[in-house]
């Protein structure tokens, strides 16, 4: 989400945190039911997430971006129809493999700035056609993270002309053209740089760091890690991909906040690839696998939590699998939100996705006593 939404966000949350259902101290008072702590193995669930999901999941998305710059590559070399498909096609591939790793803030993500440098949206179009107009801009800046990225190459290719052969013909001649191959080269570069090192930053080091540190403590592997797993499907999945452009949270809705807007027939997908790669960490499956490990689910099932009688790990994805189920359902979500005043199979679905934060951020927590350590502020 870009930058000029936080505060709107953050106010709205904090609004509604008078009702929330959670809590920042795990409770067990929530119909949870736990049998005796058996010592699970947690350095071995992270082994599990460190070798088997994490690092594999940066370098698809390593490669998918070096594909990309290629195919744009190709393109300024021979600027034709088919190669601009091509290019477009490589966005999109790229795009949907950052769904699985958007998770991952932690460790050289969390000190890169990935997530926001590499995905803030809505884009600026404004600042966008005003690096193209000066040919000047620095994209290190955190002033600029809302005009580049997989957001900025969304408006490019997809937000400028109606046709490609009208794209193509404004990326010819003159100094508008140059001007935005030159950016785009920047944006693609940018984005290159930053996953190598983030990339680099596990393969030497932290990877080591972060199995290593198997405590449960508050500053441990684990307990950071489930908190920034919650804090991305609450904040960024949920209500960034949907629960904002739906006008969940101001009331009223706001179709241009969507991800992917100028490609609005990939929204949909982009969600339910970033939904399904948080479902798939929980279970503990491996990257390009149907094998499995250690996971948040195993952890759970041999904590033998309980929520009312029923298995835990199966209620949460069981939730899951109906969530989707409401979302592959629909239309595209800007046409959802467009042509339907309220969109109301879509507040639907939203309901769904909402339904696993409390067994999340309430349940799960309890049963691990792990605590809460970002700002309660939405009304679970």
């Amino acid at each position: 989400m870009g930058r000029k939404w936080v505060v709107v966000i953050t106010l709205t949350w904090l609004v509604c945190a008078c009702s929330s259902d959670s809590s920042d101290i795990p409770s067990h008072d929530n119909g949870i039911d736990q049998g005796t702590d058996l010592s699970f193995d947690r350095k071995a669930m992270l082994v599990n997430w460190t070798d088997n999901i994490i690092v594999p999941s940066y370098k698809a998305l390593q490669s998918d971006i070096i594909e990309l710059k290629t195919a744009f590559e190709a393109f300024v070399t021979v600027k034709n129809v088919d190669n601009l498909a091509i290019f477009r096609q490589a966005w999109a591939d790229a795009y949907l493999s950052w769904q699985g790793v958007a998770m991952f803030e932690i460790g050289p993500a969390e000190a890169n700035g990935y997530r926001l440098n590499m995905n803030t949206f809505p884009t600026d179009t404004t600042l966008i056609a005003s690096f193209i107009d000066s040919g000047s801009y620095d994209l290190s800046l955190s002033s600029n993270r809302d005009a580049k990225g997989f957001p900025a190459l969304d408006y490019l290719l997809n937000g400028l002309e109606d046709t490609d052969d009208a794209l193509v013909a404004r990326w010819t001649e003159g100094a508008e053209a140059e001007n935005t191959m030159d950016l785009i080269d920047a944006i693609l570069t940018d984005m290159v740089s930053l996953t190598d090192a983030v990339v680099s930053g596990w393969e030497d080091g932290y990877r080591n760091t972060f199995v290593e540190n198997d405590g449960s403590s508050a500053t441990a592997s684990v307990d950071r890690f489930v908190n920034d797993y919650i804090f991305y499907y609450e904040r960024f999945l949920r209500a960034g991909k949907m629960g904002i452009p739906l006008g969940v949270f101001s009331g009223t809705p706001q179709p241009g906040t969507l991800e992917v807007y100028y490609r609005p027939e990939l929204g949909k997908s982009m969600f339910l690839a970033g939904m399904g790669a948080v479902q798939d960490f929980f279970n503990g499956k491996h990257y390009g696998s149907n094998a499995s490990g250690e996971s948040l689910a195993s952890y759970l099932d041999d904590l033998n939590t309980l929520k009312n009688g029923d298995d835990l790990s199966q209620l949460i994805n069981d939730q899951f699998d109906l969530a989707r189920g409401m979302v592959q359902e629909l239309g595209s979500f800007r046409e959802e939100i467009e042509l339907n005043s309220p969109p109301r199979d879509m507040l639907l679905a939203y309901d769904e996705v909402q339904r696993i934060v409390p067994y999340f951020k309430v349940d799960m927590v309890s049963a691990m006593s792990i605590s809460i350590d970002f700002v309660d502020a939405d009304g679970d």
